[in-house]
Parts: C-alpha cells; structure tokens; sequence
C-alpha cells in the first residue's frame, strides 16, 4: 500500500456468526483488512475458507455480527438500507462467477441496467453501455441475449455492466470460475487494464494462479486473514 494512499476498505475485526440451532458456526473471525484506492488484490481461500461471506460483507450485501466496516471512510453498519443500496448502484461494481445476466435482455440491456436505476435517460444509459461493450471488443454482439454468447463473452458482458458506472471499487467473485482457460486468461488481462486505469479491484478466488497475477494477495483459512507480499 502506497504511503498516503487513500483506504477504500477499512475492516476492523470483523466477525460474522451462523446460528444454526444451538450451534454457532464463527465464519469470518477477527478479519482486519485494508485497500487502498488503485489497489489490485486477491482474497485467496478454498471452500468454505469465508470468503464469499467476506465478499457480501464487502459488497453491504450481508452484515457482520460485530466489528467496523469503513467504505470510503463511510461507517457501512451505521448507514440505512437506503444509504446501502446506493452505495451498492454508484461505488461498488460486482463481477459473480455465474455472471447474472438477465437471460432475455440482451448485452447492451444487460449493461445499460445500472444506469437505468440511477435514473440515467436511456439514450445516454444505451450509449454508454455500447462504449464499455465496445472497449471490451464485443461491438458486435450488443443484441444477443447471455445464451448466444459464450462463458468468455457473458463474462465480458458482466465486467461492462460492472464499470458501466464508474464504480470506485470492483469486487469479483471467482470471475474466472466458470471459464475455460484461455476466456479465464482474457478475463485477468482485462482486469490488470482496469487497474492500471485506476480502478480499484478486490477479487474473491480459490484459484492460485489467478491470485499470483494481482499485486497483493490475502489469505483467508477458517475465517481468518493472513496477509502477504
């Protein structure tokens, strides 16, 4: 982390705790993490490490039994539902392994709905999805609905509905899970782009070799955090 770098995520001891019955089950336990604007991280665990309960957390889609979440430098558990699903629409960009296309929309659909709800026009809102679509080399396929497009392609689609806002913060959840090597390959390449734009991007992942290509890696094993590099 750069000296002076502005912190996008600031997490202090966390923990999140299932009831399942009389059983508690600690998820997450004393995560403390912190990203710093134009940061490119890796949050590495195998299943059932957390992860994915880190990444809700992260993306104010879950909250955790305790602890501080800073986002921005805004007290996340402090902020009403209001207050977090527009923290959702404008600061946070989600990239999900199963994409989340909406099967009859087509791409440029697909990307334009962020906007939509930020009450954009739908000219603007369609011009702008063309241009992410455009940038991310599918300019000719902005009318095929997610089941005319590949596992390279509707990914591709997912990344330009998730920086169709100029979100301050990308989170991908194992992004490259569901492709095969070469689309998982494109899909880091884009990523690294991302990044040297300036955007800042948090991917959840099991897989190491996705991992060793960012710049900082966290390791999460039973709930807990271990940093390195």
């Amino acid at each position: 982390m750069e000296h002076g770098a502005k912190i996008v995520i600031d997490t202090r001891q966390l923990v999140k705790i299932y009831q399942n019955g009389s059983e508690e089950l600690k998820v997450l336990d004393d995560v403390n993490i912190k990203v710093s604007n134009s940061d490119f991280i890796a949050i590495l665990g195998p299943s059932g490490s957390g992860k994915s309960t880190l990444m809700n957390i992260l993306g104010c889609l879950d909250i955790p039994t305790s602890g501080q979440y800073y986002l921005d430098g805004l007290d996340v558990l402090k902020a009403s539902d209001n207050e977090l699903a527009e923290i959702r629409n404008k600061k946070i960009g989600f990239i999900f392994q199963k994409f989340n296309l909406l099967p009859k929309l087509t791409a440029v659909q697909n990307v334009m709905l962020p906007l939509l709800y930020r009450g954009v026009k739908e000219e603007e809102a369609w011009e702008t999805a063309r241009e992410k679509l455009s940038i991310l080399g599918l300019e000719a396929r902005l009318h095929h609905r997610p089941n005319e497009l590949s596992g390279g392609q509707q990914q591709r689609v997912a990344i330009a509905r998730a920086i169709v806002g100029t979100p301050q913060l990308l989170l991908a959840d194992e992004p490259t899970g569901n492709l095969d090597s070469k689309s998982s390959g494109d899909a880091m390449e884009i990523f690294k782009e991302l990044n040297r734009q300036g955007n800042t991007i948090v991917i959840i992942t099991h897989d190491i070799e996705v991992a060793e290509q960012v710049r900082k890696i966290f390791y999460i094993r039973d709930g807990k955090i271990h940093e390195n590099g």
